[in-house]
């Protein structure tokens, strides 16, 4: 982490901070500091700025009101820390910018925690803005007043604290760079800049809001993108390659799979789940091509962060399997030297390592995937009632504009029946930082206000209630166009498809495993909605779900698909099983 600059006290004394205490050095009035941080932030490249109300940070609020009237920023305000620090996350995830968020003083800065924790491990430009009591009133027992300094730790590329009295600029130029990755060997990433301001706090009364201006709304979000890479050479040699896309692949991954005539398995946010080599439930079929099979699988070629599933994870640490990873700028999700993947920065040494597929490898895959994913489709089809696999198949197909799916079974319901497309349809979202179910619905109300699209969040009903205060939006807020689809099966379905499953089914510990992870409830989820002034509707088939969805996006709406999770463990075993025998015959005719 870079060290903190010292900071620039060669600025005029504000002769109107008559209420400093008379042991206080003099400097810049609070106002006046914070009007120099917003300029440097600004001009710096936030357009963005989630406030959340308190006292020491007024002067940062009245200097970001002076500039939302000038129309540079957009200012949102949460009067939850929390949802404020994932809504900011969410907008710099959207364009792909810095955003900010402001807080005052004590517990205030603590809920950003989570969001900068994501932030860190998904290298997403978080600027936190923590107000603070000046040096004089720290450690006297003054309210709201404990250690903010360096209070997120290795958490944050850059940490500064601001002295009362002193020019911040310096600090947040520092901070926009750390950022931004501006740094060598220092990927992009969330920082705290640690304002202190004495008293007086608030503008003096020759101070006013400059004449509004109208402001230009442009969208800078981000487009689901196709690429093409030149055919290769000839005379690469021929290998049992796999392209493996994780989080965050982009569709330089779908690109090289093509180029290179590969299988491509690739995760709903990598966006490169898509394009003629794109294998749908491609983890169910990795134990097919293992060291036992007639075609095992020579190398890996990793794109992105793999976080989904454990055949890939099994894949990855397998002896027999060369890895290597595509890796042109450093990233925040591994620390080096602490994985087995060969790290490779262009895509000539890559091309050398992977080789190139052979017709008769690439048809095997696509045939055995082809396979699957009609065994799949048919074991979904037999249930009546909306089920994880059916929901995430619906959602997946009818996304347009923005789609962020939630940590827990959304996500992998989805890389499990996902379809994939000839091209892409929507840019694809997740926290897969840390993969928590925090924030949630805050983050995808930044995506969908930061990319001004359509937006649709995909997620369980226990990440649902997590963050159901993420719905509210103050008076005079701008309401985003999201679609929230929550899967309601009362409480959380992922551990009865982990070992957990397995404990309750053996009945040795009782109620425990439904009390203690199952986490059973009764929210009625319509009345939360009306509370929150959001509109709900209910569906428990498939085809209720898809009549929902065919609805345009105006507005917030959620859509609530009951569903039973008593029956998902055998559902899932069903459909594996059915893969497994399509599969088999496939191969044996190979």
């Amino acid at each position: 982490m870079p060290n903190e600059p010292a900071p620039d006290t060669s600025a005029e004394t504000d002769p109107g901070n008559a209420n400093a205490p008379a042991d206080a050095a003099p400097g810049l009035g609070a106002l006046a500091a914070a009007r120099i941080a917003v300029d440097v932030l600004l001009d710096g490249g936030v357009r963005h700025v989630v406030v959340s109300p308190g006292s020491r940070s007024a002067p940062m609020a009245y200097a970001l009101a002076e500039a939302s009237a000038a129309a540079r920023v957009e200012l949102l305000v949460r009067i939850d820390e929390r949802s404020a620090g994932f809504t900011a996350l969410g907008l710099a995830l959207a364009t792909g910018t810095p955003a900010a968020v402001l807080t005052t003083s004590g517990t205030a800065v603590g809920n950003l925690m989570p969001a900068v924790m994501e932030a860190n491990h998904a290298a997403v430009p978080l600027i936190v803005l923590s107000a603070d009591r000046p040096e004089e009133l720290r450690g006297t027992g003054a309210n709201q007043t404990t250690v903010q300094p360096d209070l997120f730790g290795e958490q944050v590329r850059f940490a500064a604290d601001i002295p009362a009295g002193t020019s911040p600029q310096r600090a947040v130029e520092t901070g926009l760079s750390a950022a931004t990755g501006a740094f060598p060997d220092l990927p992009p990433g969330p920082v705290q800049l640690n304002l202190a301001f004495r008293d007086p706090l608030v503008p003096s009364p020759r101070d006013g809001l400059p004449e509004a201006v109208e402001r230009q709304r442009y969208r800078v979000g981000f487009e689901p993108l196709v690429m093409n890479l030149p055919p290769v050479p000839e005379d690469l040699p021929q290998r049992r390659t796999v392209v493996l896309a994780g989080h965050d692949a982009g569709p330089v991954a779908e690109a090289f799979a093509r180029a290179h005539n590969l299988p491509l398995l690739a995760e709903p946010s990598s966006n490169a789940r898509f394009g003629p080599n794109a294998v749908g439930p491609y983890r169910l079929l990795l134990e097919h091509f293992g060291p036992g099979s007639i075609q095992p699988i020579e190398r890996v070629v990793l794109f992105g962060r793999p976080t989904l599933s454990r055949p890939v994870a099994s894949l990855l640490a397998r002896a027999d399997v060369e890895s290597a990873l595509y890796q042109p700028v450093p990233v925040a999700w591994y620390e080096p030297g602490r994985r087995t993947e060969l790290p490779l920065e262009n895509l000539a040494d890559l091309a050398d390592f992977a080789g190139r597929g052979s017709s008769a490898w690439l048809d095997t895959w696509l045939l055995a995937g082809s396979a699957a994913q009609h065994a799949l489709d048919q074991v979904v089809s037999e249930e009546s009632a909306a089920t994880g696999p059916s929901v995430a198949s619906l959602v997946w197909r009818n996304a347009r504009g923005q789609l962020l799916l939630g940590s827990s079974n959304g996500i992998r319901d989805v890389d499990l029946a996902g379809l994939p497309a000839p091209d892409p349809a929507a840019t694809v979202y997740a926290n897969r930082g840390l993969a928590g179910i925090d924030g949630t619905i805050s983050t995808a109300t930044g995506i969908a206000l930061g990319g001004l699209q359509e937006t649709t969040v995909l997620l369980g009903d226990v990440t649902f209630l997590h963050d159901a205060g993420g719905l509210l939006l103050g008076a005079g807020e701008e309401q985003p166009d999201l679609r929230i689809v929550v899967l309601n099966d009362s409480g959380g379905a992922i551990f009865s498809l982990l070992e957990h499953g397995g404990v309750e089914e053996g009945g040795r510990y009782g109620d425990a495993v439904e009390r203690l992870f199952g986490t059973p409830h009764s929210v009625d989820i319509a009345a939360l909605a009306t509370a929150y002034g959001v509109g709900h509707s209910l569906v428990s088939t498939t085809a209720g779900l898809a009549e929902a969805l065919g609805q345009p996006v105006q507005g917030r709406s959620i859509v609530e698909v009951r569903t039973d999770r008593r029956q998902l463990r055998q559902l899932h075993a069903r459909i594996k099983d059915a893969v497994s025998a399509a599969v088999a015959g496939v191969l044996a005719g190979r």
